[in-house]
């Protein structure tokens, strides 16, 4: 086989400038083993120098047993044991320098894929907002296979090749004529041209191929994801159809494909056998004339052969090599990246006293032309529960995101125990602050693992603890598995409010001065909301409470009520005061009595 179909979609041409900046990139990761790149390199050329002596020994043994040559019969045997042990050597050799590049290619990929997810977890809450995780993903893992394919074959394939080459041209012009030499270089330079070339023209192909394969892999996973829908409507049929079209048009492509490798694996060959003939006639010619012997003949036909076995593999090398040099530019892309929040150099760690939190007109957009937070002053004391209620839109996530500090304010300062959040570490902060959100997403793991997120290096004890304070202990006791059950994936296998009180336990765990509920009850029915609410309101017993609700009856008992309205405050004060007033919160309050179909009551 010459040509190889290879699987993978090409990618966008490679500039010039992109090879040298990979390279770059790389090199530091090189040089960090340097004992063991040169190491390797050795073996190297010690495998390739066997490799070359292989058809010179057999130059002697056809000599040795060629009657007319008269030779003692011991000399073909010192040869054929030398061919055996060249032979051996050139694996061995080759193995050895694998078995030493390893470790290079190895820690090279894992340094590489560490550096891009430490890097991807210190890039600011937008970044990832705006940025689909999944292509994060395949972007590393490419990178990452890129970066280990491009480091083995830079040193067990081109590198080799290339030295192979050399030694072969010199010992052609050294032991026979200067022609043999330009026989092969024209035709290892008219066989690489005519690969590139193919292989340019065959990638269209392939990128149909594979686009179709996927398109098709879309529609299917698709289907079969709304299973129940399919049903709901007796469309089996139709899917399969549907189904069956795709499919039909990637068999087409993939025949494309098919084709245009056979005319690469075919024109590969006639390269090889029009340069083999050449060489075979001019030897030919030669042992007539009694300029070379048979050995020679056999010695340039196994050196002819033994230039273009690796060079078979071209077309897939070139292609590879391309589409690795873009998914490494791709991963390396991701640390020029540059996250907006930063702690400045030498930054202070927060210093938590009880808890008291101060905005002072803070102003916010998440974009310059749309201003969120107009002009925000509150002061929350210590030990206090403050509820953030308002329309859609009104600025309460914002508030809360400023608070973690997701982002920085456009103007205005945000104060815990009188230290601005943007002069202390982000680290510190957030350890301060425990958020339970609207929407809690679980790892796919246990339950058990789960909460003890909280605090990695909890005991089960304490784990357990959290569990009961949360009011957690008896569900989970109910399930077969006990604290072991799985939660599946973003834990879709719990319900809304045993997630809410998974969430508390974690948060318990972590024990922060700080508590941010973002709507955390909003989504459950009013028996799990209630229970949630006993459980938020013994975690907030002598805690900095703030409470997002957007159901104004579990906030009731809140010390302060700040409501809020198109980015300020509009009024704050405690249920009743805000009741009395007869104002914006007084409205909201009705109107939600009136949809519940209430009796107005408090």
């Amino acid at each position: 086989m010459h040509g190889h179909s290879g699987g993978s979609e090409p990618s966008d041409k490679v500039k010039p400038l992109d090879l040298g900046l990979v390279l770059r990139s790389l090199w530091p990761y090189l040089w960090a083993f340097k004992g063991r790149v040169g190491l390797s390199l050795v073996f190297l050329v010690l495998a390739k120098l066997v490799w070359v002596a292989m058809p010179w020994t057999m130059k002697h043994i056809v000599d040795g047993l060629d009657s007319a040559q008269s030779q003692l019969i011991a000399v073909p045997f010192l040869y054929l044991f030398a061919y055996g042990f060249f032979r051996f050597g050139s694996v061995a050799f080759s193995e050895i320098r694998d078995a030493i590049f390893s470790r290079v290619t190895e820690r090279a990929t894992r340094l590489a894929s560490l550096q891009v997810f430490e890097h991807l977890h210190q890039m600011d809450l937008e970044f990832h907002l705006s940025r689909q995780t999944g292509g994060i993903s395949r972007d590393i893992e490419r990178g990452t296979s890129g970066i280990h394919f491009l480091l083995r074959f830079l040193v067990f394939n081109i590198v080799p090749t290339l030295l192979e080459l050399g030694m072969v041209t010199a010992i052609l012009v050294v032991a026979f004529n200067v022609w043999y030499a330009v026989i092969t270089l024209f035709a290892v330079v008219t066989f690489i041209f005519f690969t590139v070339l193919t292989t340019e023209w065959r990638n269209k192909f392939i990128r149909e191929a594979n686009s179709l394969d996927s398109q098709t892999s879309t529609r299917a996973i698709d289907s079969l994801l709304n299973f129940e829908t399919v049903k709901y409507f007796g469309n089996e049929a139709w899917e399969a159809r549907e189904y069956d079209k795709n499919l039909a048009v990637w068999e087409t492509a993939r025949l494309k494909n098919r084709m245009s490798l056979l005319a690469l694996n075919t024109g590969q060959a006639a390269i090889i056998a029009v340069a083999l003939t050449f060489m075979m006639v001019m030897a030919a010619q030669d042992v007539v004339a009694g300029t070379i012997s048979i050995g020679d003949l056999v010695m340039i036909n196994a050196y002819t052969i033994q230039i273009f076995l690796p060079l078979n593999f071209l077309g897939f090398v070139y292609r590879e090599i391309r589409r690795a040099l873009t998914d490494i530019e791709k991963l390396f892309g991701l640390l020029d990246k540059k996250p907006r929040i930063i702690d400045a150099p030498g930054v202070a760690e927060l210093s938590m006293g009880p808890g008291a939190i101060s905005l002072k007109d803070v102003r916010f957009g998440y974009h310059p032309e749309r201003e969120i937070l107009k002009g925000i002053n509150l002061e929350i004391a210590p030990g206090t529960k403050v509820a953030l209620v308002g329309g859609s839109g009104a600025g309460k996530s914002t508030l809360a995101r400023l608070l973690f500090r997701f982002y920085d304010t456009d103007s205005g300062a945000i104060l815990f125990d009188g230290q601005n959040c943007q002069a202390v570490s982000q680290l510190s902060l957030r350890r301060a602050i425990g958020v339970v959100p609207q929407d809690t997403v679980l790892f796919n793991d246990t339950i058990f693992n789960n909460v003890r997120y909280g605090l990695p290096d909890a005991s089960d004890e304490q784990v357990w603890h959290a569990i009961r304070m949360a009011h957690l202990e008896a569900f989970i006791l109910s399930l077969p598995d006990k604290e072991h059950t799985r939660v599946g994936e973003r834990g879709l296998k719990v319900s809304g409010g045993e997630k809410q009180r998974i969430a508390i336990a974690r948060v318990l765990l972590k024990n922060p001065p700080i508590l941010i509920f973002d709507e955390a009850t909003s989504a459950l029915d009013s028996h799990s909301e209630q229970a949630i609410l006993t459980a938020m309101n013994e975690v907030a017993q002598n805690r900095t409470t703030v409470v997002i609700a957007h159901r104004l009856s579990t906030i009731i008992d809140a010390d302060v009520i700040v409501v809020m309205q198109d980015g300020q405050i509009a009024e704050q004060g405690r249920f009743n005061e805000l009741l009395a007033q007869d104002g914006v919160f007084a409205g909201m309050w009705h109107q939600q009595q009136q949809r519940d179909g209430q009796a107005v009551s408090i």
